[in-house]
């Protein structure tokens, strides 16, 4: 059991994943940072500081705070719209590398077989001398 744990361990995938989570935890905090530090205020702004986190409903000694849910909801909307926007733009410019990549890739040709031979015979007169 323990040989199979270090197999799973050592496995490409887990490092993979390790790294993802790790990565993963840092940019959240960016995200987050920007949802809450920088959209939000703005959009309190629009709707002239209204928050919806103090929306509760009082229910005996319960309180029904769905203004918390409705904040939760529109935080992750944005999250995932700025999450779509950072995708959406890494996305075109890796198009665009790839693009650069095949047209440099597409205009130098390849050596003629008269090109290849004299360099075949360059060489080995180089590796005489």
């Amino acid at each position: 059991m323990l040989n199979e744990f270090q197999k799973f361990i050592n496995r490409g995938n887990v490092l993979d994943l390790a790294t993802a989570v790790i990565i993963g935890a840092a940019f959240t905090a960016i995200v987050n940072s920007l949802v809450n530090d920088i959209i939000m205020p703005l959009i309190g702004i629009l709707l002239n500081g209204l928050d919806f986190t103090a929306l509760a409903i009082k229910v005996g000694e319960a309180s029904l705070t769905y203004g918390n849910f409705i904040q939760a909801v529109i935080n992750f909307l944005l999250i995932a719209f700025v999450v779509f926007l950072l995708v959406r733009g890494i996305t075109r410019l890796q198009t665009k590398f790839t693009k650069a990549e095949q047209i440099v890739a597409i205009e130098t040709p390849a050596p003629s077989n008269e090109e290849a031979l004299l360099t075949e015979i360059r060489d080995l007169l180089k590796s005489k001398s």
